[in-house]
């Protein structure tokens, strides 16, 4: 079993910068590659960002690539997602997961977080 605790969500102007981060419980959290989703309201969840197991390897969808940055640190069971230049468009509540197989689509997850909300002012 993985828990998984996002934080650092908020409202910013456009333009601005968050970074959000997940803390996962348990000892195994090398063993999973992790993934950040979005869902804005009247929208289905989208895919983000993900990073692999040790952190090697990362991909983003195409509307974040160049202004979001997923990064892990293993020894602190954490997962970061560095938002910048921020866009109305990005406000959405975002979710962190877990999956034991790097590059899974949203169904290959294994484990959520409750999600943080992000807001974007224009």
């Amino acid at each position: 079993q993985v828990q998984l605790v996002e934080s650092g969500g908020g409202l910013v102007q456009a333009g601005g910068s968050l970074r959000l981060s997940c803390a996962a419980s348990g000892r195994t959290f090398s063993s999973y590659a992790m993934g950040w989703f979005r869902q804005a309201p009247g929208k289905e969840r989208e895919f983000v960002a993900a990073v692999s197991q040790r952190g090697g390897s990362t991909y983003y969808a195409n509307s974040v690539k160049g202004r979001f940055t997923i990064s892990r640190d293993n020894a602190k069971n954490t997962v970061y997602l560095q938002m910048n230049s921020l866009a109305p468009e990005d406000t959405a509540v975002y979710y962190c997961a877990a999956t034991v197989r790097y590059g899974s689509g949203s169904d290959g997850y294994d484990y959520w977080g409750q999600g943080t909300q992000v807001t974007v002012s224009s």
